[in-house]
């Protein structure tokens, strides 16, 4: 029983020290920007669409807070703090998640307010400039053109647009300036000002949702790992807390040459105690 009891402890202390880590990581994750260089960092501010980081913010804190009392708990096996502390998370617990659940819709809504706010911005050469700025960073570091297709732009294709076939167009491709290379990739055009170009075929707008999207899906994902880490947490202090009521009890004897014998005692011996 008190080598069950020992492992139970130091179970506890780990489990809850992984969760003071994603507090930690609650934190950090919370009140980290998106990286200036990453393309469409500028274009997030634009959506209306929470990130989840002011939830990271205000749960990181208390996350660390609560795991600092739950390991003191575990480690002096103080009973009190421990069903205290075991309250208390679970408290944090069911906030969180209710709270949390506007970013599960915040992703289900994305897709929607990319297309309200960038794709129908076309013609995108009379578009904003910092639209237009964000955009060539994008299509210059994935190999895209336009949000729907390369068409959006009008024939009016930035430097970021163009794309370098693998061999010259056939003869046929001025009558059809639509025909693909041997690139897929790669797309034969002849603008208004009749200098034909390859632009690149692939569309931004799936690549630019997977850019807005990730964030929320790290924060879903950091989310998820506390509320497992929690829930064991609980389950591990709440047993601690309450072993006077699981613990067996012994009833001691002494033999004739006065060596105490321990025994469990059962429900008949309690009552007849009594």
């Amino acid at each position: 029983m008190a080598r069950c009891r020992s492992y139970l402890q130091g179970l506890d202390v780990c489990v809850t020290v992984l969760l003071l880590v994603s507090g930690m990581v609650m934190i950090g994750c919370g009140f980290s920007a998106m990286d200036e260089n990453v393309p469409v960092s500028e274009l997030f501010e634009a959506l209306s669409v929470s990130d989840g980081s002011v939830i990271l913010q205000v749960f990181g804190p208390i996350t660390v807070l609560l795991s600092v009392v739950g390991i003191c708990a575990a480690s002096l096996d103080v009973k009190i703090l421990l069903i205290l502390f075991s309250a208390l998370i679970f408290v944090e617990f069911l906030a969180l998640l209710i709270v949390a659940s506007s970013l599960v819709s915040a992703q289900a809504q994305l897709d929607g307010a990319v297309d309200k706010v960038f794709m129908n911005v076309t013609p995108l050469y009379q578009a904003d400039f910092e639209i237009q700025r964000e955009l060539n960073k994008l299509q210059a570091s994935d190999s895209c053109c336009g949000l729907k297709s390369f068409e959006d732009w009008d024939h009016h294709f930035p430097v970021s647009c163009f794309c370098m076939s693998p061999t010259p167009p056939p003869l046929n491709t001025v009558q059809n300036p639509r025909n693909l290379s041997t690139d897929p990739a790669c797309v034969f055009v002849e603008p208004s000002d009749s200098h034909s170009v390859w632009v690149h075929s692939v569309p931004c707008g799936p690549i630019l949702k997977s850019y807005l999207s990730f964030p929320i899906k790290v924060r879903i994902g950091i989310i998820s790992a506390f509320a497992t880490l929690s829930l064991a947490a609980i389950a591990l202090s709440v047993a601690l807390g309450l072993e006077q009521y699981w613990k067996k009890p012994v009833k001691t004897s002494e033999d004739s040459y006065t060596r105490v014998n321990y025994e469990p005692q059962t429900l008949h011996d309690l009552t007849f105690d009594r």
